[in-house]
């Protein structure tokens, strides 16, 4: 039997670790590039960094706004659609309840539509519906939040079905036989058990929310507008300041690549978990 050449993984992977990794190293070199340089010839290797795009983006206090507005957005949604998300498979995986694969069907059609099927009416609920006196929906926060969770949380359902049907249902029963209320089964069993899915659940529409942009850019004026949207404002009829929506871009990556060093022991375990059944 010819034995395999271990090198020949190492390479393959090393190829396709550059073939994915060199967008967003270019993405880098241009936000450090001073703006006479950016049509010049291309120039992978950087000699020079000129950080005034970063000083520029960090001092902006519109930008900082912006960011504060899709970190709260973003993080108030991945929660609410989490927990949501994990009730209603709880009690959909739980209960014989009629038609609950006819539900499930359901909730994932939401997410099969384009978001641009939405705009119209979710613009006359936060402008028109959901408003009392001065109060309305429209370009806050809490208005956003609930707007994403209108595609999340079908996803959410559906990334922790398996999840919640793969804990065994004779744990509850047996947590029912000593005394235990449903709400301490749900806290005390299921909650520990289903945490690795939980954990992927969160990130996953904690990412779609942070990426988002064409519901924030029609939903939200300046008290809501999120970092994304800002991109826009840096293309006008003089010109397009590349360099500094490159170093926003760059800026929007680490709170993603923070949350996922975070949750990442659990997104492998959360991806497999209920996928074998015995």
């Amino acid at each position: 039997m010819k034995k395999q050449n271990p090198w020949l993984p190492a390479v393959l992977w090393t190829l396709i670790s550059f073939v994915t990794l060199f967008p967003i190293y270019w993405l880098f070199v241009i936000s450090v590039k001073q703006p006479f340089d950016l049509f010049s010839t291309p120039d992978v290797i950087l000699r020079s960094f000129f950080w005034k795009n970063y000083q520029d983006v960090l001092t902006n206090p519109t930008l900082r706004g912006y960011m504060l507005n899709s970190m709260i957005i973003s993080s108030g949604n991945a929660l609410l659609v989490t927990t949501l998300g994990f009730f209603a498979c709880y009690a959909l995986t739980r209960f014989d309840l009629a038609g609950k694969e006819s539900i499930f069907f359901w909730t994932i059609t939401n997410r099969m539509a384009p978001p641009a099927v939405f705009l119209l009416p979710l613009f006359l609920l936060l402008t028109q519906v959901y408003k009392i006196g001065d109060f309305s929906l429209a370009d806050s926060r809490l208005g956003m939040i609930l707007v994403y969770c209108s595609f999340n949380l079908p996803f959410a359902i559906w990334t922790l079905r398996p999840t919640v049907e793969g804990i065994p249902k004779e744990l509850d029963e047996a947590a029912y036989m000593d005394g235990a209320s449903p709400w301490v089964v749900l806290y005390d069993i299921v909650f520990p058990l289903a945490r690795p899915g939980l954990a992927v659940t969160l990130i996953l529409t904690w990412v779609f929310a942070w990426n988002e942009y064409l519901l924030a850019a029609t939903l939200t004026n300046f008290n809501a507008r999120t970092l994304t949207t800002g991109l826009s404002e840096y293309v006008t009829t003089t010109g397009t300041a590349w360099g500094i929506m490159a170093a926003i871009s760059m800026l929007t990556l680490v709170p993603a690549l923070i949350v996922f060093s975070v949750v990442q022991r659990h997104i492998v375990a959360g991806l497999t978990f209920g996928a074998v059944k015995g």
